[in-house]
């Protein structure tokens, strides 16, 4: 969900420590991961999980999948924030995606929420900036945040999705442009209705791929696959959701994660330590990864 900021400048001084300017072996690296991530999407169904920090990212990377997506709601919470803080500003939202992608050698796609921003022109100034941190995608929703008008206008969200899309073509990266309709995530009275709508229309806005986060009835996912007319959609995977073959029959190329697994993280933090607190037993603590985290860590200048 968005905490809408003002676009960033592209002066150098509103940079963060994430270059923006890759060596040419970084830039064909960046190239190999975008063109991976369009192959992806071309056929077949994936899941692409939502790592919350880099080491997360570099476990996810090592479980052998085979892209990644930031999550807003992971990051803010990592950092004592709810999901949508206006606390979070630009800087450290692209600062984050920058660290992501360049954690693994996987394409990441990334939650941009809003774009940051209360225009389309702040839209594309900021989706800019985002292309630059060498992501392969990311995505854009019609949400701004605000409990008494939690939708945006479909004209307005519309010319958001095409400034966006004009900034990637400026940028002559190849970065896939995902549309999300949060219509299911807000409270909209028909909710799928108005996402197919809107989904339409952003298809014809530029998006790449369509995202209507939320419905898990296998009906409503057909109903969005065939609104997309041949573009992947991308589903949320919810606990309720049908499972990775079944979504794939409906027609489903992408699943996401989200949040979910920075909060199965939170759980089993939470789980541990009430058994700790309330049973005095630590025999929980043995129930970490099966993966030595110190080994799949360590570094080269470790190891030098």
């Amino acid at each position: 969900m968005p905490g809408t900021q003002p676009s960033a400048s592209t002066d150098s001084s509103s940079t963060n420590s994430w270059s923006v300017h890759p060596s040419s072996a970084e830039e064909a690296s960046i190239v190999a991961r975008r063109d991976a991530f369009t192959a992806l999407h071309r056929q077949g169904c994936f899941v692409i999980p939502n790592p919350w920090d880099v080491g997360s990212a570099r476990f996810l990377a090592s479980l052998g999948f085979e892209a990644l997506a930031t999550t807003s709601g992971g990051m803010a919470n990592g950092l004592g924030l709810a999901d949508g803080d206006p606390a979070l500003g630009l800087d450290e939202v692209l600062n984050h995606i920058g660290l992501i992608a360049g954690a693994t050698d996987l394409p990441v796609n990334a939650d941009f929420e809003d774009g940051h921003a209360p225009d389309a022109a702040g839209v594309a100034a900021n989706v800019a900036l985002c292309v630059a941190r060498g992501v392969a995608g990311l995505s854009i929703e019609d949400s701004t945040g605000d409990r008494e008008r939690p939708l945006r206008s479909i004209e307005e969200s519309v010319e958001r999705v095409a400034a966006a899309r004009a900034a990637i073509d400026d940028s002559g990266a190849q970065v896939l442009l995902t549309a999300r309709a949060e219509c299911h995530l807000t409270g909209h009275p028909d909710p799928l209705a108005e996402s197919l709508r809107r989904l339409e229309a952003y298809a014809e806005a530029g998006a790449d791929v369509l995202y209507a986060p939320g419905p898990v009835a296998p009906a409503a996912i057909a109903a969005i696959v065939e609104v997309a007319d041949g573009l992947p959609v991308n589903v949320l995977a919810l606990a309720a959701s049908p499972g990775v073959a079944h979504l794939a029959e409906l027609g489903v190329r992408r699943i996401s994660l989200g949040s979910g697994l920075a909060k199965a993280a939170w759980g089993g933090l939470e789980r541990a330590a009430l058994t700790i607190r309330d049973a005095g037993d630590f025999s929980i603590l043995s129930q970490g990864p099966a993966t030595d985290l110190n080994a799949l860590l360590r570094t080269r200048s470790d190891l030098s």
